[in-house]
């Protein structure tokens, strides 16, 4: 599609041609919508929520989107996707049905509900695209909001490649910072903190960002006076217009039914964009929402009368109608044509679509119905198993669940029987082909994910003296900037100063203000910045000073982040390292372990927890080999003791999932991690004094944990296991036992019971006291120990109270 529909620029002819391709596009995606509302009535579909009312708009968008551009948006911009060729009438379907195969779901191979849309960033192999040769849409998530951190640092991926030196090769991922980063937002949506807290960082970053608001006055029946102060967006964002001397916006408003203007606006805001590198906000108001919300609920129920008869006067299409019909571009009886010619397309596509997901799933079915007959012919409870195949063949549109219902209910009636074998097999085979359509992709499968990467040890001069540990984090700091010129390291306190905790100390100096950069108080946008940048070849650096301040920030994490190979099937990735500290210093917001929430809320992050800063420089290093996302927690408390400087900073690597016997012993197995390990380190030796003899595991990883199941082969030798943890009860602690108790089966080789030691229910109170009285001790530690060596052997170990 032509980038323009200026008539100066085109022939008439030209001109006309161009518009009445809009139109198709428009009226095709409208015909979806309703279409598609009747497929989740009918029962096809489990949900839909559709973009009609928003087709006009969007079209002017799509013509002002080039090559390399990104799109960071909204579940209802399926006219946008249409236009710039990303989605066609099956594919539409297709994710309305939740097919599971991605050559007809494009977006998410059915894991995300329809309205949810993405291109592809990698190949089938996960390698990169060339992405300044397509026009992308990173993939969509349905909380509101939760697309515009994310956005942030799609746009300032374009600054990073303007004005970074170094990064000239990395031609795929952009062409000089020419790029601009397109968000969507519904105007209700906007009154999310993300949505401010985004916008504020745009125009303090001046990052080319284009962020529309699509405005039909309702966010689903909550009206805009209920939503934003003077019901208003830009209205009240009236600060950011930039002026002479100032950062800021450019703010346009454009009615959302008025074709030309659209597209002028558009083009307007895309060239301030791309030359200035400054963020723009378009308004796009007077929009309407023709099926209401969703298929969840009638609009009926909540609009008033004049403002549904306005709706229908105002209707985009019906008004770029009458504009089309005014200035000679089509008669009315030239548009009935392509609306009626165009129902029948979209009713073929649907049918094409429906067709295709159920083929399979029917070639399954007659297999199965073969093989329970088969089974059947020889069993002693034939007419039940019989009545399962009858019931199962009388499905017309079965779906693979109740295939599996059947199989795995048959199973039970056979299984002193011949059939058991077949019937049996089918199942497993039958749910090892079906279950990766929904399970796979949760990390990487390419050939630099985690496991590519081997250990390299630290090397050390003879008369290496110990130093802070601080200084082994920034030299090591240093080596990774200088090696890898597409990092860049970013948050609150993180440049100017080098960071609270001085590991970054001289790098800005060093290697400039784009690279090490200080962030305004935003946790959510820094991790935004990163997912972005990440999502365009860059490999940033997201820091979080403290780990308490994460959960700013875990949502994003978590239904962005975490989700991002998921939900597009391995067809994006975002491989952001998130940098922070924690565990034990004081008090309430400064010493947090609140690891059994994070490690649970996400899953698709790996959780790394080194014990001393070495540790964790190896973990950086391993991580910038690999094209996955983690989160490195540094001990808080750790920066000042001593460790030894290492000579080959930058190629040292800590393994990734892999455990570390920092003592051997024969009597117990005491598991831990980070902080703790040094108080667990202290326990042992004075157990040792009275003839208990510890073995120590780092757990060095949570997620993800302990690949070669080292910690089942220590307590095969011990025979106890003890887990301890800073975390609240229940919390990684209980994570942790699962995982050795169940999932190792270190159940067969216990003689006492397993147990967790972990911090008091609430969060640690101030002070040392603070710190001894809610976290474990090492006084608590041995005293545990030694609890279950006296329940094992009290002669010898009698009781301390």
């Amino acid at each position: 599609m032509s980038n323009s529909v200026a008539k100066e620029t085109l022939s008439f002819q030209d001109f006309k041609t161009e518009v009445i391709n809009d139109y198709k596009i428009a009226i095709t995606s409208r015909e979806c919508s309703l279409l598609g509302r009747r497929e989740v009535l009918t029962g096809k579909a489990k949900f839909g929520i559709f973009g009609d009312g928003k087709e006009v708009p969007q079209l002017a968008l799509a013509k002002a989107f080039q090559n390399g551009d990104f799109r960071s948006g909204y579940y209802r911009d399926q006219t946008f996707m249409m236009a710039i060729g990303a989605l066609n009438i099956e594919q539409f379907f297709a994710g309305l049905y939740g097919h599971t195969d991605l050559n007809n779901d494009p977006m998410s191979a059915g894991r995300q509900m329809g309205g949810h849309f993405a291109t592809h960033s990698l190949d089938e192999n996960g390698n990169w695209n060339n992405l300044t040769a397509q026009k992308n849409s990173s993939a969509d998530i349905s909380p509101t909001a939760g697309q515009m951190p994310r956005l942030l640092g799609l746009a300032q991926a374009s600054k990073i490649f303007r004005n970074v030196s170094g990064l000239e090769n990395l031609t795929n991922f952009s062409n000089k910072g020419n790029e601009v980063a397109w968000g969507t937002i519904g105007n209700a949506s906007t009154s999310e903190g993300l949505f401010f807290e985004t916008i504020n960082a745009a125009g303090v970053l001046q990052v080319p960002m284009v962020m529309s608001v699509w405005d039909d006055e309702y966010g689903i029946s909550v009206h805009a006076k209920y939503q934003t102060t003077k019901e208003n967006i830009s209205e009240i964002l009236k600060g950011f217009q930039r002026e002479d001397g100032t950062n800021g916006y450019e703010i346009l408003r454009v009615k959302g039914w008025d074709y030309p203007a659209l597209v002028e606006t558009y083009q307007k805001a895309s060239k301030i964009a791309r030359t200035e590198h400054v963020p723009v906000l378009i308004h796009v108001n007077e929009l309407t929402q023709p099926q209401g919300h969703s298929t969840s609920g009638s609009h009926e129920r909540y609009k008033s009368k004049d403002r549904l008869e306005w709706e229908t006067e105002f209707d985009c299409l019906s008004q770029m109608k009458i504009w089309m019909i005014d200035n000679n571009i089509a008669t009315e009886e030239e548009i009935e044509e392509i609306d009626s010619a165009t129902k029948k397309e979209v009713l073929a596509g649907k049918k094409a679509a429906w067709a295709a997901f159920t083929a399979p799933i029917k070639a399954e079915q007659e297999e199965l119905i073969n093989i329970l007959q088969v089974v059947a012919a020889s069993s002693s409870n034939k007419v039940f198993l019989e009545k399962y195949s009858n019931d199962l063949a009388s499905l017309k549109e079965p779906i693979r669940k109740d295939l599996l219902i059947t199989a795995r209910k048959a199973l039970r009636l056979v299984i002193n029987e011949s059939g058991k074998s077949q019937l049996g097999n089918w199942i497993t085979n039958y749910t090892e082909k079906i279950q990766p359509k929904f399970s796979s992709h949760l990390h990487s499968q390419s050939d630099t994910n985690i496991y590519s990467v081997k250990e390299v040890k630290p090397t050390y001069d003879e008369t290496a003296e110990d130093v802070d540990a601080r200084l082994v984090l920034r030299d090591n700091f240093d080596a990774i900037f200088a090696k890898h010129p597409e990092t860049l390291i970013f948050g609150e306190d993180s440049g100017n100063i080098g960071d609270v905790n001085q590991g970054l100390e001289g790098m800005q100096e060093k290697y400039g203000e784009f690279r090490v950069a200080d962030a305004g108080i935003r946790e959510a946008t820094i991790l935004g910045q990163g997912i972005g940048m990440a999502m365009r070849g860059l490999r940033p650096i997201a820091e979080i000073q403290y780990l308490d301040y994460l959960l700013y920030a875990i949502q994003i994490m978590s239904d962005d982040l975490a989700t991002l190979q998921y939900r597009t099937h391995g067809r994006q990735k975002a491989p952001l390292i998130i940098r922070t500290r924690g565990h034990r210093l004081e008090g309430v917001w400064h010493s947090g372990s609140p690891m059994g929430m994070i490690i649970n809320a996400i899953r698709g992050i790996h959780v790394l927890v080194p014990r001393n800063m070495t540790k964790a420089a190896g973990f950086y290093n391993t991580l910038l080999e690999t094209d996955e996302p983690a989160l490195v927690i540094e001990c808080l408390n750790g920066y000042r003791l001593k460790e030894k400087m290492p000579t080959n900073l930058g190629e040292f690597k800590t393994p990734i999932g892999i455990v570390e016997t920092i003592k051997e012993g024969a009597d117990i197995t005491l598991v831990s991690y980070g902080s703790t390990l040094r108080l667990v380190e202290q326990a042992a030796k004075e157990l040792l004094e009275i003839g208990i003899d510890a073995e120590i595991i780092d757990v060095q990883s949570l997620l993800p944990f302990d690949i070669n199941h080292d910690i089942v082969k220590s307590v095969a030798k011990t025979n106890r296991l003890l887990v301890i943890d800073e975390d609240v009860p229940g919390g990684a602690s209980a994570y942790i036992l699962q995982e050795i108790i169940e999932n190792q089966k270190a159940y067969n080789h216990l003689d006492s019971e397993p147990q967790t030691l972990a911090s008091q229910a609430h969060r640690p109170a101030y002070g040392t006291d603070g710190d001894y009285f809610s976290k474990p001790s090492a006084e608590d530690i041995y005293e545990k120990v030694y609890a279950i060596m006296h329940e094992a052997n009290p002669l010898k170990f009698p009781s301390l109270y």
